[in-house]
């Protein structure tokens, strides 16, 4: 086990030596700045039966600050590509000889995944922080944390990304195809969990997907005017996340240890 600091760092300065971590950073923060615009400009506007609660209001930051979130797709490509790069360079023959304890290694992976999310997570935060506050300020509100429920929010934020990144490293591990990895994270992200997740007569199954567990987990509940989606309690959201975690840290690890990668 005192191998696992190294591999955790050989792990992540694999990662943070290419260009493709800021390439995602940018790209998450360009997506929730694209979020944030769009519920300012459309705060206070009613449209098919809903409603966009007003900028100085706590319900608007909740809903604001929520956008986090949605960016976890980004971590979960990060974990893919930390998986799938080492066959798609023929890298991981190299590594299991250094490492021949396989377990070993996906175990630093999967924690190097968690430190990669926890590290997008906190941008994000401090993007959204220096991007509400000042617009809730200037609108004449008072940005109230508790009111708005802000650290509940950013604690799902942090844990939606984090396992997301370990998502996507089993996605990646029972893939190994790097394109066919990213396919299947998007599809998964924008088809499927926006499917059940987003009609309200699939809710019933949508809520026990990751996005439905990180929607329960930081209990946002916005009338669109189809209809209020039944979410789980926050813990039981909680649960489900950590859930879903060990299973695709367990898939990760069966397909990796198992399998000839000759």
């Amino acid at each position: 086990m005192s191998l696992i600091p190294g591999l955790v760092r050989a792990e992540l300065r694999k990662l943070f030596t290419t260009r493709l971590w800021w390439i995602m950073l940018i790209v998450t923060l360009l997506l929730v700045g694209m979020y944030l615009g769009f519920f300012m400009a459309f705060a206070g506007v009613s449209q098919d039966g809903g409603a966009m609660p007003e900028l100085d209001t706590p319900q608007w930051t909740e809903i604001a600050w929520a956008t986090g979130a949605s960016t976890g797709i980004f971590v979960m490509i990060l974990g893919v590509v930390m998986m799938t790069s080492e066959y798609r360079y023929q890298t991981i023959t190299g590594t299991f000889l250094v490492t021949p304890r396989r377990g070993l290694v996906i175990v630093a992976k999967l924690l190097a995944g968690l430190i990669v999310g926890a590290l997008f997570a906190l941008a994000v935060l401090v993007f959204e922080a220096v991007t509400v506050i000042p617009a809730v300020t200037l609108a004449g509100g008072e940005f109230s944390p508790s009111a708005s429920r802000v650290p509940q929010i950013s604690l799902g934020i942090v844990a939606t990304l984090t396992l997301y990144a370990v998502f996507g490293i089993g996605l990646g591990a029972l893939v190994r195809n790097q394109i066919g990895g990213i396919v299947a994270a998007v599809v998964w992200s924008y088809v499927i969990e926006g499917i059940f997740t987003g009609i309200p007569a699939l809710h019933g199954v949508g809520k026990w997907l990751p996005a439905g567990a990180a929607q329960a987990l930081m209990s946002i509940d916005l009338d669109t005017g189809l209809g209020r989606p039944e979410w789980l309690p926050a813990w039981a959201g909680a649960l489900v996340l950590v859930g879903y975690g060990l299973v695709f840290a367990a898939v990760a690890a069966a397909t990796t240890v198992r399998r000839d990668i000759t």
